[in-house]
């Protein structure tokens, strides 16, 4: 077998059942990728072959003795249970004695009790796509038919907290809810939850109404969060989250920063210097660069050809994650927070010159937090909590 060249673990989410979903959300990025499939192909569903093959290739490619799975969507749900069970049957066989983490995301509509009792009995992760309260959730969370999603969405809550599952919630920051960061916070409090990604929209449209790849000309869709909208949504929620909850409710973009603040390499991909390490394979095994690049122009292979290593270690692969870096404009070269962002997604990188959409509002939101962020590193480095800074003069005089 060859030996995986990868100083990190080899990551790549699978997509059971392509992009298919029982929702239309309006600001989707997935849904329309199905224009890229196979046209004799009726249902987006990963066969039976195709799951044995994806697992025995995904265990060859690790080095790691502990390894994690990623289920996506589209809905992953859409695939029965008998599916998932058949995957843990496939890691136990493949796995080499191996631990075996598993995360599936969810828009926790088609959940029940019955999946609950698995999840909890076999510790996978969920995260589940939840846009705060009801008249934020529903304004673009709707199914096919217009209906609202909320009720069912807050039914799955219930029951992941109900049967213990561990659980943390996808919010999609858009042009409707971004004026309210206090209310958006204090509603996943108050349904306990400890975990939460914050997500900013930003999207492209051709005139088709497809979302638009970097090669393509597009108009910004109407959903896309301001650059404005999110510097102030993050300098709110940062104060609302500061004075209180700072190692009991865990904020991604604010445990990115926090780490760039102190030289490490963030767990989310977006605030890295680099990307590339974290593919995506569709239902039928072709691989892509990214969950945010499934276009022609970024198909990496087919499993059934090649190996994970062969297209995650690619030359294509390397220079996919390194561009990030080194297609950064001066203006962002240049610019004193370049540590802290390293000019975030590319995807976004969309205004004049190459800078990314969101510029302004990161650099207001490091302007403000960069005090309280230094304060944390230095307790790190002391071997204090960083939760000290609630007791800090800095919060106290907010």
């Amino acid at each position: 077998m060859m030996k995986s060249p990868f100083s990190r673990p080899l990551y790549v989410m699978a997509k059971p059942a392509g992009s298919a979903c029982n929702m239309a959300c309006s600001y989707c990025y997935y849904l329309d990728k199905q224009r890229f499939y196979n046209p004799d192909d009726s249902r987006y569903n990963m066969s039976d072959e195709m799951l044995d093959l994806f697992v025995k290739r995904y265990f060859e490619a690790q080095t790691e003795g502990e390894v994690l799975f990623t289920w996506h969507g589209g809905e992953t749900l859409l695939r029965p249970l008998s599916f998932y069970k058949k995957a843990m049957e496939l890691q136990k066989k493949y796995g080499g004695g191996r631990s075996v983490l598993n995360c599936l995301q969810t828009n926790g509509t088609l959940l029940t009790e019955e999946w609950c009792r698995f999840l909890r009995e076999n510790r996978w992760l969920v995260g589940l796509s939840i846009d705060g309260p009801q008249r934020f959730h529903d304004e673009y969370r709707r199914n096919r038919g217009g209906q609202l999603s909320f009720l069912k969405v807050m039914k799955a809550v219930h029951m992941l907290n109900a049967y213990g599952v561990d659980w943390n919630a996808m919010a999609v920051v858009n042009d409707y809810n971004a004026d309210y960061p206090e209310e958006f916070y204090d509603f996943f409090r108050s349904i306990d939850c400890n975990f939460i990604q914050f997500a900013p929209i930003v999207e492209r449209l051709t005139p088709s109404g497809d979302i638009a790849s970097d090669l393509e000309s597009g108009d910004l869709a109407d959903f896309s969060v301001s650059p404005e909208q999110w510097g102030e949504f993050l300098c709110r929620l940062f104060d609302r989250w500061v004075r209180h909850d700072v190692g009991k409710v865990f904020i991604q973009i604010f445990d990115a920063t926090l780490a760039n603040w102190c030289g490490v390499t963030p767990g989310v991909c977006s605030l890295a210097k680099e990307c590339g390490h974290a593919g995506v394979m569709e239902y039928d095994g072709t691989v892509y660069c990214c969950d945010h690049f499934v276009f022609p122009e970024y198909r990496l292979g087919n499993i059934r050809e090649n190996t994970f290593i062969e297209m995650m270690g690619s030359e294509r692969q390397l220079a996919f994650g390194a561009a990030k870096h080194t297609s950064l404009p001066d203006k962002c070269r240049g610019c004193r927070w370049l540590f802290a962002c390293h000019g975030e997604c590319p995807k976004n990188r969309i205004a004049p010159g190459g800078v990314n959409y969101l510029c302004e509002g990161y650099r207001r939101f490091f302007e403000h937090v960069a005090p309280y962020m230094d304060f944390m590193r230095d307790e790190l480095a002391a071997g204090r909590p960083p939760a000290n800074v609630m007791q800090s003069p800095l919060v106290q005089s907010l």
